[in-house]
């Protein structure tokens, strides 16, 4: 049997010394409502934000973590609300730093500002894409026209050899609409879709949660159009479970749909999947999913420069304005403590794919008040997949993973609600 390797990647770099990916919340002044917004975005600056000397000072304790420098993601509310982005990101490409830019779609998102950014250096864009219509994108954005300004950055973006990621917030309001989604992003080019599963904070905790056999479905139905178009989760890390359990039951010849227990919602997606001929022409190679977590290859730093492990898991570890980030990520108690995947509870605490997966620790903490209490839209038992022998074979290969190189970044950030796997949605992990 192959090793993990070929179902997950690795970080490239000991994940307790350095992060993948590092998401800066640079305001959360934005013209949008969007019902999931986990910034609770306002129309104005704030006037505590990290100003451009201190968001300079910012990307250099990035470039101190050393070369390669993780990925830098500029995100917000509406990072064109600040007049110095292009110096920004001109002075992370100075500083030996990646960024990318994960805009909200306004007004502001016009061919001239992305192809500013472009020659700034901006090694990428991420946008999100709620619905496959202007009606179900913008009525969850709250604001008419996002759906048109969205599509057509995606569009110029492209046009100027821009790497784009598409982030799609799975909520109700388009649970049956994603294979329609995929179709768009099949159709206009992205490097990377990411479909993020809702985390319960900010005006997220007015959207209705997910029933754990509706994540599962989700879940493998993404792991599906992984042949299509490259596909992640964002704080959904259970995917990487599923990713394992279809490895084997692919090797074994299983039907995983039954040896899973998937269900009628994943049954209208593959036929939907179908019926747009998703299917034809499919990819040879899966992107295999990017073992990170909240504090685990991880940070996230807000508009006034406090250190989070996640974007959704709003415990702070102390402030860059007073520690260098270095020193924040690879000592602070919440850091170091999530990296323990044996301080996990509950189910997650007793899973064998615990250290592979280690679920949502901001939706875990959004839904008891305990970051290291077992993954909320997890139904998976303990012990439960049939194939445990060969199960052991593929986690003891993966031993070791930190170790491993994993190539490749992602183009942007995260969504409002956005980590995930590589370069998380416009504020999460995976």
């Amino acid at each position: 049997m192959n090793t993990t390797a070929h179902a997950i990647r690795h970080q490239r770099h000991n994940a307790g010394e350095r992060p993948f990916i590092v998401i800066w919340e640079s305001t959360r002044a934005c013209p949008l409502a969007c019902l999931h917004c986990r910034a609770e975005a306002v129309p104005d600056r704030d006037p505590r934000e990290l100003d451009t000397a201190a968001a300079k000072d910012l990307l250099r304790q990035v470039a101190a973590f050393g070369q390669p420098a993780p990925l830098f993601v500029i995100t917000g509310g509406d990072p064109f609300q600040r007049p110095d982005l292009t110096e920004l990101v001109a002075y992370g490409r100075e500083a030996g730093v990646r960024v990318a830019v994960s805009p909200s779609g306004t007004p502001t998102l016009t061919t001239r500002r992305l192809r500013d950014l472009h020659a700034a250096g901006a090694t990428g864009l991420s946008l999100s894409l709620d619905g496959s219509t202007a009606e179900l994108h913008d009525d969850f954005r709250g604001v008419p026209g996002v759906f048109r300004w969205s599509l057509d950055a995606w569009d110029a973006a492209r046009a100027l050899g821009m790497k784009v990621q598409i982030n799609t917030t799975v909520a109700r309001h388009n649970l049956h609409d994603l294979p329609d989604i995929v179709r768009l992003v099949a159709d206009h080019g992205a490097m990377l879709w990411s479909a993020f599963f809702l985390v319960p904070t900010g005006r997220g905790r007015g959207l209705g949660a997910l029933t754990s056999a509706e994540v599962e479905d989700v879940l493998n139905f993404v792991y599906d159009v992984g042949l299509t178009v490259p596909a992640k989760t964002t704080e959904a890390h259970h995917f990487r479970r599923v990713a394992l359990q279809r490895q084997i039951l692919t090797a074994t010849g299983d039907d995983h749909a039954a040896v899973l227990g998937l269900g009628s919602l994943y049954r209208e997606l593959r036929e939907r999947t179908a019926e747009l001929g998703l299917d034809a022409g499919a990819r040879r190679v899966r992107r295999p999913p990017l073992d990170v977590n909240a504090g685990r290859g991880f940070v996230f730093v807000s508009h006034t420069g406090t250190v989070h492990p996640s974007g959704f898991l709003p415990l702070g570890a102390g402030s860059v304005r007073e520690t260098p980030l270095t020193e924040i990520y690879r000592t602070a108690e919440l850091f170091t403590g999530l990296r323990d995947a044996d301080r996990l509870g509950g189910r997650c605490g007793r899973c064998e794919f615990r250290r592979v997966c280690g679920g949502s620790r901001s939706r875990a903490y959004g839904v008891t008040g305990d970051p290291y209490a077992e993954e909320p839209w997890c139904g998976y038992v303990p012990g439960s997949f049939p194939h445990q022998r060969e199960l052991a074979v593929l986690l003891s290969g993966g031993a070791d993973a930190e170790s491993r190189p994993a190539r490749g970044h992602t183009a942007g950030g995260a969504s409002k609600q956005n980590s995930g796997e590589g370069a998380p949605q416009r504020q999460g992990a995976s």
